[in-house]
């Protein structure tokens, strides 16, 4: 070990960071994407029309001049995104009610699991 520690790189070595196993997602849907190899690009997108979505965004942002991070949702989405958000609160406030009543284990872990549902349903942002 202590050989490698003193041995200095050259400029002809590089050192090529590992690919970690954590689940990569698409940049567009936000769909699990498939195991891939150790050999060339890791992909981005799950199939073309991610790829061609994200594309039009990053144009039209530029053309608007809005940041890159910037998160455009219509009326429609967001009004979506209050109502998710909405059900995701009033099933946390059933399970603290149901605490304060004393449910049963068996109705507060369905409780639990209807809020787990909702913030799931929640993080399909799109």
């Amino acid at each position: 070990m202590r050989e490698l520690a003193e041995h200095a790189l050259t400029g002809d070595e590089r050192v090529v960071p590992r690919r970690t196993n954590a689940p990569k997602h698409c940049g567009w849907c936000g769909r699990r994407l498939p195991e891939a190899g150790n050999v060339g690009r890791r992909r981005r997108y799950c199939g073309q029309s991610c790829r061609q979505r994200a594309y039009e965004r990053r144009t039209a942002l530029q053309r608007s001049g809005l940041p890159e991070d910037a998160v455009v949702l219509s009326d429609t989405e967001i009004a979506a995104l209050q109502d998710r958000l909405f059900q995701l609160r009033c099933a946390a406030e059933d399970i603290v009610t149901a605490a304060q009543d004393g449910a049963s284990a068996g109705e507060l872990r369905q409780l639990a699991e209807e809020i787990a549902t909702a913030a799931k349903d929640l993080e399909q942002l799109r």
